[in-house]
């Protein structure tokens, strides 16, 4: 497992994160990493982000109890975004919606 973390943050601060259930393969939702939230993420198995609009780092779930309990994280061919799979406790949207992808354009 990788413990540098340096490489994923060369061109950035921030990386997307794609958040997929493990169990059904659904896309939950899509949120940016930090160096730090990143290692809170490692360390704790468990979602951390970091809140472009509050600047600040949460963990997904910590309030609602809708956590996400970290199975695996891959990183891109670039190293440059984030799939991870997690094993979803409720609603992964702030909606209430099971995935944050529930709105059908086409």
């Amino acid at each position: 497992m990788e413990n540098n973390l340096d490489k994923y943050f060369v061109k950035s601060d921030l990386i997307p994160a794609v958040v997929q259930e493990k169990s059904t393969g659904e896309v939950l939702m899509v949120a940016w990493m930090n160096k730090e939230s990143m290692a809170k993420t490692l360390e704790t198995g468990y979602t951390w982000f970091w809140s472009r609009s509050r600047q600040e780092l949460w963990n997904k779930g910590a309030t609602s109890g809708h956590l996400q309990k970290v199975v695996e994280i891959y990183s891109d061919c670039d190293d440059d975004t984030l799939l991870v799979t997690v094993e979803q406790t409720g609603a992964a949207c702030h909606t209430g919606n099971h995935s944050c992808f529930f709105k059908k354009i086409y």
